[in-house]
């Protein structure tokens, strides 16, 4: 005949509600955080990247010196970097927002790829002489990087990928010496345009 199972062996003693309570705070604290959007997206900062961009456009060589027009395209794009960086990090301490919360990882992981492949491409066209392909390039690129960074950022800045892939594809179906151009409608006028917009209806 089998012994009894004592009492307090088959019941378990509940945790306590506390825990209960601090279990569901840390769920509804990362659900919020896996559906909010990234709003460190900056506008002055994008506003300053256009600045840049105008200024390579005026100072680029044109067809006489395509290598010296590319490094400077190329500086321009370092020294944008840096500023759209810059204020990204500033915007988001102002908010409360880490950097690497879980919208600022998929907004960083959705630019990306894009934005590696647009490299690939141009040392690619770079060592082939393809260099009148590069304006094209570099917008559609970095409009597809903005598009799918932006899927986890406010409206505006999807919206802005888009018209960023647009001009690219003008650039590639216009006169390779439209090339300039583009590249100050793109990365200088649309950069200014939506920085203003995000400035105004999401903050600095």
């Amino acid at each position: 005949m089998s012994c009894p199972t004592p009492a307090r062996s088959r019941f378990r003693k509940p945790a306590p509600l506390h825990a209960h309570a601090i279990e569901d705070l840390r769920f509804i604290r990362e659900t919020m955080e896996r559906a909010a959007s990234f709003t460190a997206v900056p506008g002055w900062g994008g506003v300053l990247m256009g600045v840049t961009a105008l200024a390579a456009a005026l100072l680029a060589p044109r067809e006489a010196n395509v290598v010296a027009w590319g490094e400077t395209w190329l500086a321009a794009a370092v020294l944008a970097l840096l500023l759209g960086t810059g204020a990204m990090l500033r915007k988001a301490r102002r908010a409360g927002m880490p950097i690497f919360s879980s919208p600022g990882r998929k907004f960083a992981l959705g630019l990306a790829p894009p934005l590696l492949a647009g490299a690939l491409l141009t040392a690619v066209l770079m060592r082939a002489g393809l260099i009148h392909f590069l304006p094209g390039v570099w917008l559609v690129n970095y409009g597809a990087a903005v598009v799918t960074g932006g899927a986890f950022s406010v409206r505006a800045v999807p919206v802005m990928g888009v018209c960023f892939m647009a001009c690219g594809a003008a650039a590639l179906l216009a006169p390779a010496a439209w090339g300039n151009l583009f590249m100050a409608v793109g990365f200088g006028g649309l950069h200014i345009l939506f920085g203003f917009i995000i400035a105004r209806r999401y903050g600095g």
